[in-house]
Parts: C-alpha cells; structure tokens; sequence
C-alpha cells in the first residue's frame, strides 16, 4: 500500500506546482524559452563587439542598437499590441482577424516609409557624424532594421492573437541563433568595423519571419471589414505612449552619451556605461515573456465580460512582476558588478551605480504591466500621458548635480516610479468606468468560460 504521507506530499507539491502555473499568463513559458535564446545571444552578441571594437566603435554601434529599440518598437509594436488585441477579441467573437491584419500592415508601411524618410533628412544634419561617428554603414542598416523589424512585429502581433506561442517563441529564439551565428563570424574573419556588427543586428528578424511561419495555417481567417478608424486612432496613441517607453527604457544611455564629452576618457565612460545598462535590464528581458502573452489574455477577457477573471489575472501577473523587479536589484547590488566586470571588457560601474539602474528598469517593468491592462481596456490616451508624464520627470531630474552618470541613474529611477503609480491610478480608474460595459457583456455571453 502507499504510504499515505508521501501521497499527501505529492499532492500538495501538484497543487503548488499547479498554482505557480496558474499566475502566469498562458503561452509564458514557450515565449520565454525563445526569449531566453534571444537574451543569451544578446549578451553574447554585446560581449563579442565589447572585445572586437574599440572604445568609439563601440559607442557609435550601441547609438544604432538604441535608436533601432526605439523606433521599430516605438513604431511597429503597436501595430503588434493590435493586431494581438484585435485578433484575441475577435477570436473570443468566433470573428476571423484577417482584415484587421490587412489594414494594420499597410499603415505600418506609410509608417516605416515615413521614418526612413525622416531619418534620410537627419542624416546630414547630425545623426550620420554625431551619433553614428560618420560611419554610412550604420545609417544604411537603421534604414534595413525598418524593413526587417516592421516585418518582425507584424508576424508576432498574428501569431499572439492566434495564440501560436509556440512559433512566436520560435520566432525569437531563431532571431537570436542567427544573429550570435552572423556576429561569429565576423569575429572569425577578424573584422572589426562597426557596420559589420550592425549587420548582425539588423538582418536576423528577416530570417526569423521565415522560419516561425513555416507549416503555419489558418492565421488570416477571413471575417468583417475593420475600418480604418478602429485602428489609425488606437496606433496613433499606442505609437505616442510606446515610443516614450522606448526612449526612458533607454534614457540614461542616451543621456550620458549625449552630455559626456569626445575624449577617448569620455568615450571609456559611455562604453562602460552601456555595459551596465544591459546588466541591469536582465529583468526587462525577463517580463518581456509576460507581456507577449498578457496582452491577448486580458483583452478576451475584457472582450467576453469576465472583469472578475481580467482584474485576478492581472493582480497575479503584478505579483510574479514585482519579484522580479525585486530579483533584480538584489542581484545587481550582489553579484552583478563581478559578472558585468568578468563579461566585458569595458565594465566601469560599481555596485550602486548597477543597484539604482535595476531599480529603475523594475519600475519600469511594473509600469509597463500596469499599462497593458490599460491597452486592454482600450484606455490608449491614459498609457500616452503616463509615458509623457514619465519623459517629462527625467528630463526635469536629470540637471541637478554633477556626475553626469549618477544623474542619469538618478532620473532613472524616480522617472520609472513615477510613471509606474501614476499607471496604477490610471487603471483602477478605468476599471471601475469600464466595469459597467463589461458586466452588460456578462448577459450577452452568459457567463461563459472561454479557452484561452
């Protein structure tokens, strides 16, 4: 006979296996597989250009990397964060989602015709010799990341909505597998240029397209026309409120880089500081699995009339989020600073410098989960005011005091935290307005419990 304590063990490590599984939105774990390959070949992408370049090369390459994390995010995720949104509701309505595709992605196209455009503009003015330090290659591929990137987000916003998280995580790790694969060797061919690296930044999601929709079906289900209107407003205020998240994420970069000076010294400090940055946003990388899947989640629940199931679902996401907000600065006030230094070369930063960069990447991440629930529940001009409020307290912060690097950690942190509590006073207030349209909704579907 079994022994009736070991049975009872057993069961409760089922039921709390079952319920850490419970608080994590569905699809998390396949995207954060893909994502994990995308992370470590990140990194390893940054050690190889950290040991390959020298100090300016390095700088001028990661001004790409930031502008290109900026604008095709800032650009095209929405069109993502729609089109997932879109699909899932329709989805929950046994309505096919290929117009909304459709419509998204030819203004997505006006879209990137129009930056590249903008960006041809800036370059004789001051992005090509100030912030690519002259190098042409870097200009040619920010214009190739709008192809590759727009393509990028279009195929993630399908597969998110069709719930196909297993190709989506496919998409990101195969990205990532090309990319380390691409920059190897041109660390084996002994080049070291910066437009080199560029190409192995840029090139990669176009591979990944193909490789996540191979044997794909059934994702463009025809169903009624979307009009335009449904979603220029919507892209309008999500392209506002993503791009402003884009650039605090990346602010403190681009501040020190801005405001330190042109001597080989200077250069040393930006490089170094770069090197922290990507230390302390380990725990972006990690929420970015979350995300992919939340979004989808909550909006056929706001959709179906379960404001019950949308408010618990998002009150678990925030717990997982939080640990690993806090994961995150005790790991960068611990052992951070001795990996960054073992990594790369170029390490400068010490452990309170890292420990207040992790503290501003978690509010970050809080504020950027909080703000899916807003997207969810279509509160687009709320999300767009919080980032602005958020660009704006840096900015007002960033003045005061006299190291330039402590300043922009600084501005960091209470710019983050900022935007993060004015998001959560945002979204109860737009749930409790919502809550009436949705418990109307309840009648319509009869309570019914969806699959997600």
């Amino acid at each position: 006979m079994p022994d009736p304590q070991v049975t009872t063990s057993e069961t409760r490590s089922q039921k709390l296996v079952e319920a850490a599984r419970a608080n994590v939105p569905e699809g998390t774990y396949a995207i954060g597989a893909g994502l994990l390959v995308a992370a470590v070949t990140a990194y390893g992408f940054q050690i190889l250009a950290d040991r390959q370049l020298d100090e300016a090369g390095y700088k001028a390459l990661n001004n790409l990397w930031f502008l290109v994390f900026i604008v095709a995010p800032g650009f095209f995720q929405p069109l993502e964060q729609e089109i997932a949104r879109a699909i899932a509701h329709r989805r929950a309505q046994n309505v096919g989602g290929a117009p909304v595709v459709k419509k998204a992605a030819r203004l997505g196209a006006i879209l990137a015709v129009a930056v590249a455009a903008a960006a041809l503009i800036a370059a004789p003015l001051w992005l090509l010799d100030d912030y690519f330090d002259g190098e042409v290659a870097l200009l040619l591929c920010l214009l190739i990341a709008l192809v590759t990137y727009y393509a990028a987000h279009m195929t993630r916003g399908t597969l998110s909505g069709n719930k196909r998280f297993g190709p989506y995580g496919l998409m990101h790790g195969s990205e990532g597998f090309f990319r380390i694969l691409f920059v190897v060797a041109v660390v084996a061919a002994g080049l070291d240029t910066p437009g080199w690296f560029a190409l192995a930044l840029v090139l990669p999601p176009a591979f990944a397209v193909v490789v996540s929709l191979r044997g794909q079906r059934g994702l463009m289900e025809p169903g009624p026309d979307a009009p335009y209107s449904e979603l220029s407003s919507a892209l309008t205020l999500l392209l506002v409120g993503t791009a402003l998240a884009q650039a605090m994420s990346y602010a403190p970069a681009l501040a020190v880089s801005n405001l330190l000076g042109d001597t080989r010294a200077d250069h040393r400090i930006a490089a170094g500081f770069v090197t922290g940055m990507f230390i302390a946003r380990i725990p972006m990388l990690l929420f970015q699995a979350v995300q992919a899947a939340l979004l989808p989640k909550l909006s056929t629940y706001a959709g179906a009339g379960q404001h019950d199931d949308f408010r618990a679902g998002l009150r678990k996401l925030l717990v997982v989020v939080i640990g690993v907000a806090v994961l995150g600065v005790v790991g960068a006030g611990t052992v951070g600073p001795t990996i960054g230094a073992k990594l790369f070369e170029k390490w400068t930063l010490e452990r309170d410098d890292l420990a207040l960069l992790a503290a501003g990447a978690g509010g970050f991440i809080l504020a950027l989960t909080l703000a899916q629930g807003l997207i969810a529940l279509r509160g687009y001009k709320q999300v767009a005011s919080s980032w602005v409020v958020g660009i704006l307290v840096f900015l007002a912060v960033m003045p005061f005091g006299d190291d330039v690097v402590l300043r922009a950690e600084v501005a960091f942190v209470v710019s983050c935290w900022t935007t993060a509590a004015l998001v959560a006073v945002l979204l109860v207030l737009r749930m409790r307005v919502a809550t009436a349209t949705i418990e109307d909704l309840v009648g319509v579907v009869e309570h019914e419990q969806l699959e997600i």
